[in-house]
């Protein structure tokens, strides 16, 4: 910031932005030092080890305040995490370390390219180093928090089916219009000869939302998802005319 600018605040503004100026100047200072030793030494490795740590512990506490959500929603990353992962988030300090420490460590590289090697980070930029980085890493953790969510969608999956094998539900029903009703859906999933469009099928009747199948089955978009569900829905249709025509004597069209 020029003294021009500087000039124009007052009190507590002034004094912060004097503050993030002096960073930014210190900053420039070591970028050229490090430059000196073409990044990499023992300089540079203990540097990386301050920046890791830092990252580590904004990506934490942005993960605690479910701030993260909100900086990447603004940049155009709508992640729409569920209320019990947002829960799990808060109550679990090791998953918020683990996943800081995946997103920090991908981030690392590209980061080092970027702005350092190929001179993405100055100080005309108005930000400081530290700060350049957790951007990156920003950028970095929809990936690592799809990854986490992909695995507990599958490990809920895998949990809801042995209770259904194991334990007796609680139901509304009578028993014999629940086992009737188990039986129609096992006979519905039995004639579907495609294992992707099974498990999707699957997936719906279980109340899944399609994004959450998608991450399941690792498909490129919910498009895909729809197309399955839908060419599934026609031939149901048209098996079910099929018999209907044929109960009732009518002729099969060619």
């Amino acid at each position: 910031m020029s003294e021009d600018g500087l000039s124009q605040l007052n009190g507590g503004d002034r004094r912060e932005a004097e503050q993030l100026q002096e960073r930014i100047d210190a900053d420039e200072q070591l970028f050229a030092v490090l430059a000196r030793d073409g990044f990499a030494g023992t300089l540079y490795e203990r540097f990386v080890d301050e920046l890791v740590r830092y990252g580590i512990s904004v990506l934490r506490g942005w993960m605690y305040s479910g701030f993260i959500f909100t900086l990447l929603a603004d940049r155009g990353f709508g992640l729409h995490p569920r209320e019990c992962e947002l829960e799990k988030l808060v109550s679990d300090g090791d998953l918020r370390e683990e996943l800081a420490i995946m997103t920090v460590a991908t981030a690392l590289p590209r980061f080092r390219q970027r702005a350092f090697i190929e001179g993405g980070w100055t100080s005309a930029g108005g930000a400081s180093i530290t700060t350049y980085f957790v951007g990156a890493c920003a950028y970095d953790f929809p990936n690592e928090f799809r990854r986490w969510q992909t695995g507990e969608l599958r490990h809920r999956l895998a949990l809801q089916r042995l209770q259904e094998r194991y334990e007796a539900p609680i139901s509304q029903v009578s028993a014999a219009d629940e086992v009737l009703g188990k039986m129609e859906v096992q006979e519905c999933l039995s004639r579907i000869k495609d294992a992707r469009t099974r498990a999707a099928v699957a997936l719906t009747i279980d109340d899944y939302s399609q994004e959450e199948i998608r991450q399941v089955l690792s498909a490129a978009s919910v498009r895909v998802i729809e197309g399955l569900i839908h060419r599934w829905r026609t031939k149901e249709k048209r098996d079910w005319d099929r018999e209907e025509g044929d109960q009732h004597g009518q002729p099969q069209g060619r």
